[in-house]
């Protein structure tokens, strides 16, 4: 997801039962506006893993726990990424304690959208179709994933010819195939 999209998520944009959330809507310019994201293809459903949801589980609890000692002060928005009272992150704070944990982590220093680049990187290197890493990015096309991405293709070229040359020479697993097609 873009910072914007982390920064406008809602509780109710998350599916526990089903394990994804939808990008309804996004935190623009400075943090002060929450607006409809710019393109269709920006407005999608993420699927994520279970290790995700126990996370955002706890994360709602210790949310509920800030709401509760905030009492009135409190100001309910629905925010996944909120301040103790419930008001929007700005995404200057949001990315200074992005650093502060990566230094506390002891992990090299990377742009925060370099992990969304991370992400894309490591489902095409894991044969994920580039077709679900872009409706994963809400790129409005796929060219823009190919293009963005296609220093990771390579490595894939050389995997698929020999896939293909191990299903086009290799008859044992030729006839195995042949059984499990019919």
């Amino acid at each position: 997801m873009r910072r914007g999209e982390i920064l406008g998520l809602r509780w109710k944009d998350i599916d526990f039962e089903n394990g994804e959330l939808s990008v309804q809507q996004t935190l623009f310019n400075k943090g002060d506006e929450l607006q409809e994201p710019k393109t269709k293809s920006a407005q999608r459903s993420i699927a994520f893993p279970e290790q995700t949801v126990v996370e955002l589980k706890q994360h709602k609890r210790r949310i509920a726990q800030e709401k509760m000692m905030a009492r009135s002060i409190y100001q309910d928005n629905d925010l996944v990424v909120c301040t103790s009272i419930g008001t929007k992150v700005l995404p200057r704070n949001l990315i200074r304690t992005y650093y502060r944990l990566l230094e506390k982590a002891d992990v090299p220093k990377i742009r925060f959208h370099d992990i969304r680049h991370s992400h894309a990187t490591l489902l095409l290197k894991k044969g994920v179709h580039p077709k679900i890493a872009q409706e994963r990015l809400g790129h409005t096309n796929i060219r823009i994933t190919l293009d963005t991405y296609s220093h990771v293709l390579p490595n894939m070229q050389s995997e698929a010819a020999k896939q293909f040359g191990d299903s086009l020479f290799n008859k044992d697993n030729d006839k195995e195939n042949d059984k499990k097609a019919l």
